[in-house]
Order: structure tokens, then C-alpha cells, then sequence
């Protein structure tokens, strides 16, 4: 009965915000969830951002209709005094609940047969250009297959990480370990540790992990202060070092994008071997030792040192394309700090997001996060559907004066150059009160 229900207020919420004491609310009822952040399917870092406060929107976008029936086991029993549904969250939901009903999260197409098809093909391109081939430019060409056999199996598992791709869990998560440890040498379970967080705190300075690239880029000028990372836990130092690779980043971009998956391989070694905890450490090691193995004797394979460089180096180009295109989608789009709000998550995705136009026979290419905005609204969906639902999506842009925002390859390309360089230009400043070097004075006392 409503006069026997108890109610706390979104201030008393707030103080159940931590490590310990972590609450949250789902449609106005309030959850305990601190014995069970650490089971959490999608790790402890996506509860503690959103801690203190109604969630509804982020637990719609995340979760399947048949998760509401384990919420009951940790009701506390109250209910939220204030609670309070704006009119975007409103229209958001009805949008979800219709896509729900005509079964748009269910209807995966073929595009995981296709594409672990077309990995399978180009692998043993690869292996016949490798060992059976003589000529240089077969071993180039091989490189270049092997780019783009990470790139698809990059999207692989980024597919089975925000739903089920296969007919099981356990095919599912045969599906990552094959696709994402074993091929790519990436863990899956750094990945889901790193883009869980990013998704919830979409463009937050100090909270999203996808922007926190000190000491070599920085999209925007409150990184001079030496912010903390919320998710790393650590100050990402502003120092002269800093200074001076940022004053650059508009020039470096494109060259490290080229060798930037030394980075996803040096991240997937720090967390595996850390004391983190987190699901399946056995299963990824055993998946990355696989990689380690496997691609080591292929490249031995070449018949000499040069051969071998430009194999390496020539396939960690090709997926610079892949890193370009995450950078594009969110590097010139709006920002933020502080931890993300449950009561504006529609509109946090729409200004931290840019979609990338492209004609359908391209979303081979872009792996569907074209629609950049879309899958972050609606993370479960199949890539399939992305592009039928993004006429409504702008429709519900429009209807909230929210920004939509589709640029072309090219203009995406422009708009984050034009980011870069201008945060760029600010760092060269020497009025910021940086601890000048000599190395510094030299190259920029003369502009």
C-alpha cells in the first residue's frame, strides 16, 4: 500500500557513494548493491560512477528485460521521495521499450557469421603469404590482410562485450577469447574494464579513461591542471614532458596512431599481471600467451630483419585506421569533469559523440560505430539495426533541441586536427605556470 511505503530523499541517496555503501535507484526504488558491485557482470567501476543516485536510463541502455527480476533480492525498501523523470528521459524510454517489442535487440542478422567467416579467410591468406609466398611484396600484402583481420576481429569483440553474438554465454565468450586475446592480443577483459566506464561517463575529463591520454594528447585545456583520474585512480602530471608532446599533438596524431596498439598491448600486460581483480584471469592469459606465440613465429617466419619490420610495422598501420576512426567519434565532440549524472544521460551521449556518415556498404568498414551516438544509447543493439534506427534517434535530437552531429571522414578528420591544434596552441603559452626546461626554452623561445 502507498501509505506503508518508507522514502528517503535524493539527498540521503547521495551519501550511499561509495566503495562499501553503495546504493542506487532504478524507476524510483532504491537497490543496495555493495555486497554485489564486485559480481556485477559489467565490473564494479560502472556502480561506483553512477553511485548516490537514479540510474534507470543507464540500466535501460545496458541491460536485457530479464534482469529487473534479480533487483528484488537487494530492495532496500525505500523509495525515492523526489524522484523525478524529465521529458527527454521520458521520450528515451518509450523509444527503448519500442524497439524492445519489435525486437530489435534480438535480430543479430549474420553479420558475426559473416565476419568471423571473412577472419578465417584472411588468416590463412596471411599464413600461405607468409610461408608459401617468396616475393616482398606478398609478405606487404600479408601485413596489410593482417591490419584488417584485426580491425574485424577488433569489432568482434567489441560486439560479444555488449551482447550476446553466439547462440550461448559459453560460445560467447569463446567468441572473445578467439576473436579478441587469441587473434589480437588484446584482453577482452581490459577491454571491458576500459570501455564499460568510458560508456557510462561518456567525454567526463577525469572519468572516461578514452580521453585520459597525458603526456601525448590532451582535447582540452583542463588537463594543464593535472586532474585526477577518477578511474586510474593516479594525477595525470601536466610536466614540462607533457607540455611539450601536446604542443605537437596536431603533427603526432596520425604518426602514433600508426604504433598505438603498443599501447593496447602494454594495458593488456599492466592489468593481468596487476592485483586487480576481475573475471576470467586464467582464461585471458592463456588467450594472450596464445597471441604471443602464435604471432612471434609468424614474423620469424620472414627471411630476414628488414622483411620482419616492415611486416610489423606495416599491420600496426593498417589498424590506425581503426584507432583514428574512436578518436574521430569522440576527441572534437563536447566535454566535461565530474562523474556522469543518471538524470541526463541522453543528453551526455549526445554531446560527447560524433557519427561518422558513410553509405550502407561501408558499415563492413566501420564495424557499425559509425552511428557512434546510436550504439551509445542503445549498447545492446546488433550493428545491424543501427542504421534503422538513426532516423528516429535525430528525430528525438530535434524534439529536445540536442545536437546531432554527422560529419563525413573527412570532416571528422578536420574537426579533431582543429581540436588538437587548439588546445596546442595553448599549451605552447609559456604564461602557464609549467616548470620551464631547456629543452623547451630551445625549440619554442622563438615561436
Amino acid at each position: 500500500m502507498e501509505g506503508d511505503k518508507k522514502y528517503i530523499t535524493g539527498e540521503d541517496l547521495k551519501q550511499h557513494n561509495k566503495e562499501g555503501d553503495l546504493w542506487i535507484s532504478i524507476q524510483g526504488k532504491v537497490y543496495n548493491v555493495s555486497d554485489w558491485a564486485h559480481e556485477h557482470p559489467g565490473g564494479d567501476v560502472a556502480l561506483l560512477n553512477l553511485a548516490g543516485q537514479d540510474v534507470t536510463d543507464a540500466f535501460i541502455a545496458y541491460h536485457p528485460g530479464t534482469a529487473w527480476q534479480y533487483l528484488d533480492k537487494l530492495f532496500t525498501g525505500y523509495y525515492l521521495k523526489d524522484f523525478k523523470v524529465s521529458e527527454t528521459s521520458k521520450d528515451y524510454r518509450r523509444l527503448a521499450s519500442e524497439f524492445a517489442k519489435l525486437g530489435l535487440f534480438e535480430k543479430k542478422g549474420h553479420i558475426t557469421m559473416y565476419a568471423l567467416a571473412s577472419i578465417a579467410l584472411m588468416f590463412c591468406v596471411v599464413l600461405y603469404g607468409v610461408l608459401c609466398c617468396k616475393s616482398v611484396w606478398a609478405h606487404l600484402g600479408s601485413a596489410v590482410v593482417l591490419g584488417f583481420l584485426w580491425i574485424q576481429s577488433a569489432y568482434i569483440g567489441h560486439d560479444s562485450g555488449h551482447y550476446q553474438v553466439m547462440k550461448s554465454r559459453g560460445y560467447n565468450k569463446l567468441a572473445q577469447f578467439l576473436a579478441g586475446n587469441s587473434l589480437t592480443g588484446i584482453s577482452i577483459a581490459w577491454w571491458k574494464w576500459t570501455h564499460n566506464a568510458h560508456h557510462l561517463a561518456c567525454n567526463s575529463l577525469d572519468y572516461d579513461p578514452d580521453l585520459q591520454h597525458i603526456p601525448v594528447f590532451a582535447v582540452n585545456s583542463t588537463f594543464f591542471d593535472s586532474i585526477k583520474s577518477c578511474f586510474y585512480g593516479r594525477h595525470l602530471d601536466f610536466d614540462p614532458v607533457a607540455r611539450f608532446f601536446v604542443s605537437y599533438q596536431h603533427w603526432t596524431f596520425y604518426p602514433v596512431m600508426c604504433v598505438a596498439r603498443v599501447n593496447l598491448y602494454v594495458q593488456t600486460f599492466l592489468l593481468l599481471f596487476s592485483k586487480r581483480k576481475f573475471p576470467d584471469r586464467a582464461l585471458n592469459i592463456v588467450g594472450i600467451l596464445i597471441f604471443w606465440t602464435w604471432f612471434p613465429l609468424l614474423v620469424s617466419c620472414l627471411p630476414n630483419w628488414p622483411e620482419r619490420v616492415m611486416f610489423v610495422l606495416a599491420s600496426f598501420t593498417v589498424t590506425a585506421i581503426q584507432h583514428v576512426q574512436f578518436c574521430l567519434n569522440h576527441f572534437a565532440a563536447d566535454v566535461y569533469t565530474g562523474p556522469p549524472k543518471g538524470n541526463d544521460w541522453f543528453e551526455k551521449q549526445t554531446g560527447g559523440t560524433l557519427d561518422i556518415s558513410c553509405s550502407s556498404w561501408m558499415d563492413w568498414f566501420y564495424g557499425g560505430l559509425q552511428f557512434q551516438l546510436e550504439h551509445h544509447l542503445f549498447p545492446r543493439m546488433p550493428r545491424c539495426q543501427l542504421r534503422r534506427v538513426s532516423p528516429l534517434v535525430q528525430d528525438l535530437c530535434k524534439k529536445h533541441n540536442l545536437s546531432y552531429r554527422s560529419l563525413s571522414f573527412w570532416e571528422a578528420n578536420v574537426w579533431t586536427i582543429r581540436r588538437l591544434r587548439n588546445v596546442a596552441q595553448q599549451a605552447r603559452d609559456l604564461s602557464n605556470p609549467v616548470p620551464k626546461n631547456m629543452l623547451w626554452e630551445a625549440v619554442n623561445t622563438h615561436g
